[in-house]
């Protein structure tokens, strides 16, 4: 797969359970991401924006949630597979879609997204409920449930809408929460290799939660994303690592520079 200048190699000298806190500011201006080595290639992860993100990986470019400018992901190859989780604004807009799916481009939603798609996009789309699974380039990706458990932020992400997503790489599995509270499916989730965890309030679930899930289902290494919130709602990546403890890696992308 071919590389952008947006990464650097995990070595094998990254001790297990080592926290890794690069500056942000460091890391925007060398437009840095992650390349992890597995046993079916190198997955090279690029953070974009909050929710927005690319992979580089042996199936195929993959954007997550595009959404903003386009010209974002210009640095980076055409996309093979989208993958949208739901439907607000900071994970869902058709004109983003629209710039970045190409003619041979895969799409993938949950069902709620999929019926809100112009004719044009839903003719390459597919969708995935929750329980469901899909496949792209002979891979399984499974729709993980993602929604609220606290009484006053059930209407921001009903239980049975929106889709989390496990990617089934050869003996790597990829973890993509969508945006969830701390939820039995994600605590039941098993052999993650890679994982993106949401926190911020009063959307999703706060860096106590977070970081609690993350330790029960134990990636062995995780993103914290899509911290900012409203109101004073912004949780702590730095907070969220101290508390996932040493059994797992957390990685710090550049969400917001």
């Amino acid at each position: 797969m071919s590389q952008t200048r947006r990464h650097f190699l995990v070595t094998s000298a990254a001790a297990a359970g080592v926290v890794t806190l690069l500056p942000y500011a460091a890391r925007a201006a060398a437009h840095a991401g992650d390349t992890f080595d597995t046993d079916a290639g190198p997955i090279t992860v690029h953070p974009v924006s909050h929710a927005s993100f690319v992979m580089e990986t042996p199936k195929g470019t993959i954007y997550v949630d595009p959404v903003g400018d386009a010209a974002q992901y210009g640095d980076f190859p055409a996309a093979d597979l989208v993958l949208v989780t739901h439907e607000h604004g900071d994970h869902y807009n058709a004109e983003t879609l629209a710039a970045v799916v190409g003619e041979t481009t895969q799409l993938i939603t949950n069902p709620a997204v999929f019926d809100m798609l112009p004719e044009d996009l839903k003719g390459k789309a597919s969708a995935v409920a929750n329980g469901e699974m899909a496949q792209f380039a002979e891979m399984n990706i499974e729709a993980i449930p993602a929604y609220n458990t606290t009484e006053e932020r059930k209407n921001f992400h009903p239980e049975g809408r929106d889709n989390g997503y496990v990617l089934n790489f050869d003996k790597f599995r990829v973890y993509i929460s969508g945006d969830t509270e701390d939820i039995p499916e994600m605590r039941q989730l098993s052999d993650i290799d890679l994982a993106f965890v949401c926190m911020n309030l009063p959307f999703t679930m706060d860096v106590n939660a977070a970081a609690s899930a993350v330790s029960e289902f134990a990636p062995t290494y995780v993103y914290p994303y899509h911290y900012r919130g409203r109101d004073g709602g912004t949780q702590d990546p730095e907070e969220f690592a101290k508390r996932v403890g040493t059994d797992v890696e957390v990685k710090m992308g550049d969400w917001y520079a």
